[in-house]
């Protein structure tokens, strides 16, 4: 029972822990380009004509577009606590995850200067929207997105390492 417990736990704890990052994660890239939101994503998500406040929609895209990622660490997460000490895994998965959000933000940091050092109009196809103004930072807030989710495969790694080796194998 515990087990289950803890499988249920775990992924709708990195289900919240994920969707906070993608709240805060878009506020700061907002403020960066607000054109990334204003021109792509308001309209990808279908809430461009929300009559709400403009930082209100940022935080609703943060959410949606990193839930589902809570959702895949969480399960997978939850599935190797299945092979732990049931009495170990709450709080060292919790710590996993932290690690996990810490890479994260880490190499998404470095998506931003990788954009800086080595990305250009000139040097991209991706897609930019008819009457982007500033294409410069509209490319740096595509690279920092791009970067985490590569972080969030990384800290994947790291924090099942952590947490296999934090809560022991533990076999009935």
């Amino acid at each position: 029972m515990k087990q289950l417990l803890n499988f249920l736990l775990i992924i709708i704890i990195s289900i919240l822990f994920a969707g906070i990052y993608g709240i805060l994660h878009d506020q700061i890239t907002f403020t960066i380009s607000p054109e990334y939101y204003i021109l792509l994503k308001f309209p990808q998500f279908g809430i461009e004509n929300l009559e709400i406040n403009t930082r209100i929609k940022v935080s609703i895209v943060g959410f949606l577009a990193t839930w589902w990622v809570g959702l895949i660490l969480g399960i997978v997460y939850a599935f190797i606590s299945l092979f732990l000490d049931p009495e170990k895994v709450p709080k060292v998965t919790i710590y996993s995850i932290l690690v996990n959000l810490f890479i994260t933000v880490i190499v998404g940091i470095l998506g931003y200067w990788f954009a800086i050092l080595f990305l250009s109009p000139e040097n991209i196809d991706w897609y930019i929207p008819a009457g982007t103004k500033d294409i410069r930072n509209y490319i740096n807030v595509g690279s920092i997105h791009n970067f985490g989710y590569i972080g969030g495969v990384i800290g994947l790694i790291a924090g099942v390492a952590y947490q296999i080796k934090k809560a022991k194998l533990y076999f009935k």
